[in-house]
């Protein structure tokens, strides 16, 4: 329409090396107009890599090996000079839920599986903090590779940028691959309990039921939709 001046706007996305980004707003006549500076989150991607990759991520590319399995298997076998902060504390809580809970996880998971009862760290993050700065270079284990991805997205949420995790985590990894202190291979830290004497089937169902109650546990959402779509009869 005549004697009405029309002006078209252009949206434009600034970033810096500090990953602190803002809108501009941009008008055909050249003058540029900032609208509401404000950071927005940009989340790296965690690394999956497998045991030799791992290897020169340490050697190559200096990362820190942070171990975040609980204290029973750290302390049958760890990767030498890691750090230790578990995603999971002993419970010790004695609610009467709890106390009925830790009984039965005794009568069956603690007794066959070696399994302790525990509860997510509600001090995991900052733990972590406290040693190591977003900036720096981290390589999640654990034994199954569940909580370690777990632990990941914790600290990816929390603004740490270089993160790797070994896929299917140190029971997958050969002996010998990397230097280990304990009385156990990496490989055989997670077992105790009676599948120790029970012989290799009772070790393969074990690994399989603990990595799926552990999937449970760490991913509820996900393991309500395989739920769902396993079919009814």
């Amino acid at each position: 329409m005549a004697g009405i001046a029309t002006t078209c706007y252009y949206l434009t996305l600034s970033s810096t090396s500090t990953r602190k980004t803002w809108l501009e707003l941009k008008t055909n006549y050249g003058r540029a107009t900032p609208i509401r500076r404000r950071n927005l989150s940009i989340r790296a991607e965690v690394n999956f890599v497998n045991a030799e990759e791992a290897k020169k991520l340490i050697a190559v590319e200096g990362y820190a090996v942070l171990d975040v399995r609980d204290k029973s298997q750290f302390d049958r076998a760890h990767i030498k000079s890691c750090y230790h902060v578990p995603l999971f504390i002993e419970n010790t809580d004695n609610d009467p839920g709890t106390i009925v809970k830790r009984t039965l996880h005794n009568n069956f998971s603690g007794l066959f599986f070696g399994l302790p009862f525990t509860k997510l760290n509600p001090e995991f993050v900052q733990s972590v903090k406290s040693q190591f700065s977003p900036e720096s270079k981290l390589l999640l284990v654990c034994q199954e590779g569940l909580r370690s991805t777990a632990a990941a997205n914790k600290l990816e949420q929390a603004g740490f940028q270089n993160i790797a995790c070994i896929t299917s985590g140190l029971q997958a990894v050969k002996p010998g691959t990397f230097d280990s202190v304990g009385k156990a291979e990496l490989q055989d830290a997670g077992k105790a309990g009676l599948v120790t004497i029970q012989g290799k089937i009772s070790a393969v169902l074990g690994t399989v039921l603990i990595c799926a109650y552990l999937f449970i546990t760490l991913f509820p959402d996900q393991a309500e939709k395989l739920l769902l779509m396993s079919p009814v009869r």
